[in-house]
Order: structure tokens, then sequence, then C-alpha cells
């Protein structure tokens, strides 16, 4: 694994821990202490992917990436690859992102959603509320999965027993699910 080290203008791939002192060395303006190198020496020999940053003196700081590119070039062309930081962040977008396409995806007919939501209940006698967990399911007519959310949103906010600071949740979270049950509700 090779390190990417970045101080202002100043950058380099190192290839292991004494080429990255002797780039830091060169820079005249980081101390080179033994607690640093020991540091440093710690973190190139980590599992952690993670970028590590270093302080120089206040508001001033040199970054340090693992990375499997061979030179400058290649690891400024791939940054976006596997093995950065941003990979991981760009990797749970793309997951989320199926979700959200199967909320706005048109299917018009029935659906069976159920919301698990925060209500607000007087507790007796004392005058005072709480939020308490409470689940609602209902059989909806609805264009998407996001249209069926919608309506059943607008429908506990329009019942009288329910209470407008109750908190409900996003359609994409796991307190929505929904099942598609045809165009047609079977009557049994």
């Amino acid at each position: 694994m090779n390190i990417y080290v970045r101080y202002f203008d100043h950058e380099a791939i190192t290839h292991n821990i004494e080429e990255l002192i002797d780039f830091l060395a060169k820079l005249n303006e980081i101390p080179i202490t033994r607690t640093l190198v020991d540091e440093l020496t710690v973190y190139v020999n980590s599992e952690m992917p993670y970028p590590k940053r270093y302080k120089v003196r206040p508001r001033v700081y040199f970054i340090l990436i693992k990375t499997s590119a061979q030179t400058l070039d290649e690891f400024k062309a791939n940054r976006k690859s596997h093995d950065t930081p941003l990979a991981y962040s760009a990797e749970n977008q793309t997951q989320r992102e199926p979700r959200t396409t199967q909320l706005q995806e048109v299917r018009k007919g029935w659906y069976f959603g159920r919301i698990n939501f925060k209500r607000v209940l007087l507790i007796p006698g004392t005058q005072k509320y709480q939020y308490r967990d409470t689940t609602f399911s209902a059989y909806v007519l609805a264009d998407s999965a996001q249209h069926c959310y919608t309506r059943i949103i607008d429908h506990l906010k329009n019942r009288q027993d329910v209470d407008p600071r109750s908190q409900f949740p996003s359609a994409k979270g796991t307190n929505f699910n929904y099942e598609y049950m045809g165009e047609k509700l079977r009557q049994e």
C-alpha cells in the first residue's frame, strides 16, 4: 500500500515509511520528531483505510491517504476509485438510490402500506404528553409507492385523534414499508 501525502501545494506518492519521512523532512516546515515518526509508522502499518490528518501548528495540517496508485498522476486520475474514503460514501449513495427509484416507479393499483411513526399522546392525570411508537397500516389505491406514502400521511394528519405534533418518518427510511397488491384488491 502506498501513501499519498500533501502539505499545501507539496504532494507526492511514497512507497514506504522512509520515503514519507524524507519527503516531510525536505519541506523544512514540519519538525520531524520521534513521536511523529512513531505515529506515521503506526498509521502506515495499520489496516485503517481512512485518511489521516496531522497537525503542524494551529490550523495547519498535512494529510495522508492510503492508495494502490504507483504515481501521482495515477492517484489523481483514480481519485474516486475503491481505495479512497470517497468511494465508501459513493457506494452508500448508490445503495440508497434504488429505494428512491422504487418509490417513484409508476405502478397504478392497490398498495398495502405500513408506517411506524411517533405519536403524541396525553398521559392521563398529568396533563403531560409523550411520544409513543405507533404503527398504522392500510390498503391504499395509488399511482406509486411514494403516492401511497403521501396518502397515508395526509390521512393521519387529518385525523382528529392524531396530534399535529406527531412525527412522521421519511418514505425512504425503514419505518415505511409497502407491498404492491395489484390493480384489483382481492376480497377474502
